[in-house]
């Protein structure tokens, strides 16, 4: 089954690429790089037994932030490898790790025998961990018959996924079977992860819960709340294609009638998009680019802006500190919804749509204990927006619901890296 699958890869691989090369003409990243998407990278010397990371793009480099940083300070004699999939999660990378000398950077390669070789052979790691749902046949049957051990990390699976692994089982089996240990989110990702053939499974917690915001950002989310004024603000995070419509049709319903609506696109390359939607119908706009990098001498938002567009990368922090309520995007049509963890670290309540399947327990326990609030349509968001807002103690209670949550699932970091810990000191 590998072997038909690794055919499949090589008749895909034109097409592939021109789909690259298309993606470039709004992502001018995807052209960039393209050599290491091959299995070819550049001959700068590295130190062997290197430890390898991959996170495919933005969400999982920065969920991926805190264990990195655990592991250069537990094994300050070895490197990071951080490999990534998207140019966006390559910015998130590089803004996150740039300074660090010890924190190397590329591309994952098509997931063919001989390209993982390639990788292999050129920056020999010592151990290859694998961020959420990261399960790629010919990567790990490339590392088994070099004896690097792979972790799962942060893993999680929703019942959709576990489906789809289910019609491949002679490929999924053989690539569960090469992966050394796996820790998983919670007990559900564990019991599906189980059934889906993984062995050596423990429950850490999500690591993304140990992310704090930096002083840095939470000041400039409060320089932009001075831009924004008194106004209540709704901050509607990571929206995905299909959302943004129907949000801004229910616009009208929010109240009070003064609040700003900051709206963050989860892709950067369809900011314009989302633009060209605010403009049509009419509604005043200003886009977090023009405000500039120093908020500190930016100029107050007219009274009559009604939507606010943060069409900037790795400023989520902020924009939370700057806002009231917090939507999580993704969950209003079926695409499994994105991580509100960040939101109820701020203190931030939040509202999240039907469609939570990527992050279902974390989602349903947030609900169950008040940190978070569930709807079913945009009408339904804004009606429940509009009470939040509208009533101080009601959020602020909410609020610290929000944050006490999110500070007893802390400390996935450091169990995830005791699991990790005897493959790393054997490699």
């Amino acid at each position: 089954m590998r072997i038909l699958y690794s055919l499949a890869w090589w008749l895909l691989l034109p097409f592939a690429l021109f789909r690259l090369w298309w993606r470039g003409k709004k992502e001018p990243g995807y052209r960039r790089h393209i050599a290491e998407r091959l299995g070819v990278y550049p001959s700068s010397p590295v130190s062997a037994g290197c430890i390898w990371v991959h996170a495919v793009s933005v969400g999982e480099t920065r969920a991926a932030e805190p264990l990195v940083e655990a592991l250069l300070a537990a094994y300050p004699d070895r490197n990071v490898l951080l490999t990534c999939m998207t140019p966006t999660g390559r910015a998130t990378g590089q803004e996150l790790f740039g300074n660090n000398p010890r924190v190397m950077q590329a591309y994952l390669p098509y997931d063919t025998g001989f390209m993982m070789r390639r990788l292999i052979s050129r920056f020999q790691p010592g151990i290859c961990i694998l961020m959420e749902t990261e399960v790629w046949p010919n990567l790990i049957a490339q590392c088994r018959a070099s004896r690097i051990p792979v972790a799962l990390v942060n893993a999680r699976l929703s019942e959709r996924s576990l489906k789809k692994g289910k019609r491949l089982p002679s490929l999924i089996q053989e690539a569960a079977d090469g992966i050394s240990c796996v820790a998983a989110q919670t007990e559900t990702d564990a019991k599906r992860l189980r059934e889906f053939g993984s062995r050596h499974v423990t429950v850490a917690g999500s690591v993304k819960f140990d992310a704090t915001p930096t002083e840095e950002m939470i000041e400039k989310g409060r320089r932009l709340r001075a831009c924004i004024g008194e106004r209540p603000v709704l901050m509607c995070a990571s929206t995905r294609d299909g959302e943004e419509n129907p949000i801004l049709d229910a616009l009208s319903d929010l109240s009070p009638p003064e609040t700003l609506l900051l709206m963050v696109p989860r892709h950067p390359q369809r900011f314009d998009a989302v633009a060209e939607m605010i403009t049509a119908r009419k509604l005043s706009m200003i886009r977090r680019s023009e405000l500039g990098t120093d908020l500190a001498s930016a100029l107050p938002l007219p009274r009559d802006t009604r939507v606010l567009l943060g069409d900037s990368m790795g400023e989520m922090f902020a924009y939370y500190a700057a806002s009231d309520v917090a939507f999580i995007g993704g969950s209003l049509e079926p695409l499994g919804g994105q991580n509100l963890i960040e939101a109820c670290a701020l203190g931030v309540p939040v509202i999240i749509g039907p469609h939570t399947f990527n992050f279902e327990a974390i989602t349903e326990d947030a609900v169950l204990e008040g940190a978070a609030v569930r709807i079913h349509s945009a009408t339904d968001l804004m009606r429940e927006a509009g009470r939040l807002l509208s009533n101080d103690e009601t959020r602020r209670i909410m609020g610290e619901k929000a944050q006490q949550f999110a500070r007893r699932q802390r400390g996935a970091t450091e169990r995830t890296l005791e699991i990790l810990k005897p493959f790393l000191d054997d490699h």
